[in-house]
């Protein structure tokens, strides 16, 4: 397999994945890290956008879960454990309601199964948002999630559209043609 021109952008770049391109493109666009010094990257391995995050904003204090191990990033808090357990640490949950941004590239393991990947889609998607919605700032917080175009897509956006005044639809550049993945973008203003 050959790597693509984001990827070895990436590589040349000295990022851990081409998502960070994705994630650029949207912050770029929404401007939500000039904003932000308390960010939550639920689902954060391999470390890319937490990466990304520390080295756009120095200044933000980026605090990392995933049930993945991570190899560290300079200045990230990391915390190998399920998003299901979050409240049980207790650096993350003393900053609930806190946190300026939360960033989510997390996906299932896929099986192949269409009508059971739509629903693990859809209730990894559900839970991670349920979780940035109990730990931003109501304020001034804002989500960017990664999921996928599916037929949950709708009552996913639904929901979101429930939690956060602003609910934004991106396909970044850096995503492969073929892939159904979009980002929703969701801040309460």
């Amino acid at each position: 397999m050959h790597a693509d021109s984001w990827a070895l952008k990436a590589k040349k770049s000295g990022f851990r994945t081409r998502a960070v391109f994705k994630l650029d493109e949207i912050i770029q666009k929404t401007q939500v890290l000039k904003r932000s010094k308390y960010i939550l990257d639920l689902g954060s391995a391999p470390g890319g956008w937490s990466q990304y995050i520390k080295q756009k904003s120095k200044k933000s204090e980026v605090y990392a879960i995933d049930i993945l191990d991570m190899e560290s990033v300079e200045g990230v808090n990391f915390y190998q454990e399920s998003i299901e357990n979050i409240d049980t640490i207790d650096p993350i949950f003393s900053l609930m309601g806190s946190f300026d941004l939360a960033i989510s590239d997390i996906a299932p393991n896929l099986t192949g199964i269409h009508a059971i990947d739509t629903e693990n889609i859809f209730e990894l998607n559900i839970l991670t948002l349920e979780v940035a919605a109990r730990y931003l700032n109501k304020s001034h917080g804002s989500f960017i999630m990664k999921t996928f175009q599916n037929s949950m897509l709708k009552n996913l956006r639904k929901k979101m559209e429930l939690s956060f005044k602003i609910v934004q639809t991106f396909k970044p550049a850096a995503s492969k043609k073929q892939s159904g993945e979009i980002y929703l973008y969701g801040a309460y203003k």
